[in-house]
């Protein structure tokens, strides 16, 4: 994959601009932070996000891909004050799951989500050679 970064734009932290590559294309449905039965087991946004960002990369392994292979990734969260507070352990949890790889992406609050104790969902795109 390409890292699209305009010149003299500022460097994006923790995510590319853009991302361009070819392959096959993965989409994988908004994850939430439910273990494989179902169940939270965390309460907090890291620990939740860690959980969804595990679930994404399951379903990614069942076409093939890891993640290095993720070119996009849209969250969906239901306080942004809390993302924000949460930054540098978010941070430290996206990196234990997903290594280096900095898609392309997009955080966006929401009011609710379906799963009602459910404080993150996480889409994905991503691109296998």
């Amino acid at each position: 994959m390409k890292r699209l970064q305009p010149e003299g734009w500022p460097r994006p932290r923790g995510y590319s601009a853009g991302v361009a590559g070819t392959g096959t294309i993965v989409f994988i449905s908004g994850q939430v932070g439910w273990d494989s039965e179902g169940r939270f087991v965390c309460e907090d946004l890291v620990g939740q996000t860690a959980q969804a960002l595990r679930n994404v990369l399951a379903v990614l392994a069942e076409a093939g891909g890891s993640a290095q292979h993720v070119a996009r990734l849209t969250w969906y969260v239901t306080d942004t004050s809390a993302y924000l507070a949460s930054q540098r352990a978010l941070g430290i949890a996206y990196r234990r799951v997903m290594g280096r790889n900095y898609p392309a992406m997009s955080v966006v609050e929401v009011s609710r989500l379906v799963e009602a104790e459910a404080l993150v969902e996480i889409e994905a795109t991503a691109l296998i050679p």
